[in-house]
């Protein structure tokens, strides 16, 4: 079974996607380690075990390869936040859920959240720049509860930048103090009575401190990253393996080697009853009974792991 032009195509981007997402999970722990200023080609690589022609085959540059480190993390909590805030009532009832959202994604993604926060700051012009944007944006929301009812007074025009500068103020701070520092999402509360208090008075800025304890919101984009409980390393071979079943649905033992490149086939047996114990691929066929072929398939965790592999989380070179 021989793989069409476009097939390759598809394997060779898949690669790819790999490779970049290899480079920038490496980027997120640099930075954190030597913060972004201290960030370099060769800190990256290295971490990432891929080699300088493939990281400038991706990024023109270290700071290339920053800025879209934080564009990543960015559309993650960006989505998070969105998801979160268009199921409240009201302004107040989804700038709270938005706000737990934040900091649940904070509390539970520290590299991604170090240099979202902390690191952008010190990361040179261009991320500088967005990190302006992005506060921009998050004061325009803020400002959306001028023309909520309730509303007591008319505040200046630099309140919600003053608003969303404070709340950062805080959580970059406590980001600076852990391990000592209690969960962000404890901070909700807090925050949230600095957040309404320009808008709404002291008395729904005493309501917000009263609020019950806000539970976690559930991850709208679980999909990004492969199951945690996985329990095997994903190297290159098993991506292979994994789009030629996906490509090949009902393909034998042997098809699937031709197709992924194995030629041993002790070895893509070996890998195959693996992902089957896994759960990630099924036999469809009569492979059971002696002399007929295997019908490899992906089962519906195959299936979610497979469109994971764009995360390339716990992937490594075999």
């Amino acid at each position: 079974m021989r793989s069409s032009k476009s097939e390759r195509h598809v394997e060779r981007c898949d690669i790819a996607d790999i490779q970049r997402a290899r480079i920038i999970a490496a980027m997120y722990e640099v930075c954190a380690e030597h913060g972004a200023p201290g960030v370099t080609v060769g800190a990256a690589i290295a971490r990432a075990r891929v080699s300088r022609r493939t990281f400038y085959e991706l990024f023109a540059s270290a700071e290339d390869c920053l800025a879209a480190a934080f564009e990543e993390a960015l559309a993650v909590v960006a989505e998070c936040v969105i998801v979160a805030a268009g199921g409240g009532r009201h302004w107040r009832d989804s700038a709270r859920r938005a706000l737990v959202a934040l900091l649940a994604f904070l509390d539970e993604q520290p590299l991604c959240a170090h240099l979202l926060i902390v690191e952008s700051a010190s990361a040179g012009p261009r991320l500088l720049e967005r990190r302006a944007q992005v506060f921009d944006r998050l004061a325009i929301a803020v400002d959306k509860a001028r023309g909520e009812p309730g509303v007591q007074r008319d505040p200046s025009p630099l309140t919600p930048e003053g608003v969303v500068g404070a709340v950062l103020a805080v959580i970059h701070r406590r980001m600076l103090d852990k391990p000592e520092s209690p969960s962000l999402l404890a901070l909700a509360n807090q925050l949230m009575s600095i957040v309404v208090l320009p808008y709404f008075g002291a008395e729904a800025a005493r309501a917000e401190l009263r609020r019950a304890p806000d539970a976690r919101p559930a991850k709208p984009r679980a999909s990004r990253v492969p199951p945690q409980d996985l329990q095997m390393r994903l190297t290159y071979r098993t991506v292979r393996v994994l789009h030629a079943i996906d490509s090949h649905p009902g393909a034998s033992n042997r098809q699937v080697a031709q197709a992924s490149g194995v030629a041993d086939q002790g070895q893509i047996s070996k890998l195959l009853r693996r992902l089957q114990r896994l759960g990630l691929i099924e036999n469809i066929g009569d492979g059971q009974s002696k002399g007929a072929p295997n019908a490899w398939t992906l089962t519906s965790r195959g299936l979610a792991l497979r469109q994971a592999l764009i995360a390339g989380v716990g992937l490594e070179r075999q």
